[in-house]
């Protein structure tokens, strides 16, 4: 069985776009539920837009010693918010998955309840947050376990451009979790362009040398507007080059110029992801549920979406 964002992913010529969106806390209520839930879809109503991803939000204090800027808040069950969405917006949901917390056997029962009770096709895995801590399912052995479920789910990996950065060996792990199934990657955030450049030549070189099709890579990316937010970009691991913070911080409107920031880093990845035949999409989401923050990400997203487009409208006529 394909569904219908595979059968999107498989078509190189065009781009794919999602806008990613986390579970409202546990202890909302379902009439705010359903509040929440019409007024993100009413944002995104104006949009062309495939589908959204729908995060598992995780505490990952044992990643990092600094406190985190934003408090961490349980959340509903991610399959559910996507069911939900889906169901509303007439559209496909990638949902996250964190792995680690769980057995085996409690790993393969919410497969099977993800795809019975919750309708979910597209699934991302995401490891631990460290290898400090209990880990009782390492990513590989529940990659194992997918393989060996009957549902066949849509897969997709996560990939950190800023672990390529510091030991140079991401595209590797592209290739293994391809090897594990994975048919399309999702990005960090991307505040640090040449990080996912390097990564993604790279990655292309050696699906050349092995004689391979690169898998499509879908681009994060999210606006930044204060300090607050810039401080928990960094918590999360997103790496912002000094003179990228100081541009965005001492701008006299610095969520218009994350957005011209955003829009420049992506021109500079499709330069290089378009020739090397690595298809791209994206995926833009707000760190914060400030209404500015919220309301620049669908600017930013109209923008980005123009932009690959566009490029790829130029490439089809080379």
């Amino acid at each position: 069985m394909t569904t219908e964002l595979a059968s999107k992913f498989q078509d190189p010529t065009r781009g794919v776009y999602f806008i990613g969106t986390t579970p409202p806390k546990l202890s909302t209520e379902e009439n705010k539920l359903q509040e929440i839930s019409a007024k993100l879809l009413g944002r995104l109503s104006e949009l062309e837009y495939d589908g959204m991803i729908v995060y598992d939000i995780q505490d990952e204090s044992s990643r990092i010693a600094k406190p985190r800027p934003f408090p961490f808040m349980e959340t509903h069950d991610p399959r559910a918010w996507s069911k939900r969405l889906s169901k509303l917006s007439e559209r496909p949901v990638i949902t996250y998955k964190s792995v680690a917390a769980r057995s085996k056997a409690e790993f393969s029962n919410w497969l099977d309840e993800a795809w019975n009770v919750y309708g979910i096709r597209d699934l991302v895995l995401v490891g631990a947050p460290s290898s400090d801590g209990q880990i009782s399912l390492p990513l590989p052995q529940a990659y194992e376990a997918l393989e060996n479920a009957p549902q066949p789910f849509n897969l997709g990996g996560v990939t950190i451009a800023e672990r390529h950065a510091k030991k140079g060996d991401e595209h590797k792990r592209l290739l293994k979790k391809s090897e594990s199934g994975c048919d399309f990657f999702v990005s960090q955030a991307v505040y640090n362009p040449q990080a996912t450049i390097d990564l993604i030549s790279q990655y292309a070189r050696s699906c050349k040398e092995q004689d391979i099709t690169p898998k499509r890579i879908i681009l994060t990316f999210t606006p930044c507007g204060s300090t607050k937010t810039l401080e928990f970009m960094e918590w999360l691991g997103i790496s912002v080059p000094d003179a990228t913070k100081h541009r965005i911080l001492d701008a006299n409107k610095p969520l218009e110029e994350s957005i011209r920031i955003c829009r420049a880093a992506l021109e500079q990845i499709i330069e290089t992801a378009l020739p090397l035949g690595v298809p791209l999409g994206l995926n833009i989401e707000s760190l914060t549920n400030r209404k500015e923050e919220i309301d620049a990400s669908i600017r930013l997203y109209k923008l980005l979406k123009a932009t690959l487009d566009l490029k790829l409208a130029e490439q089809q006529i080379k």
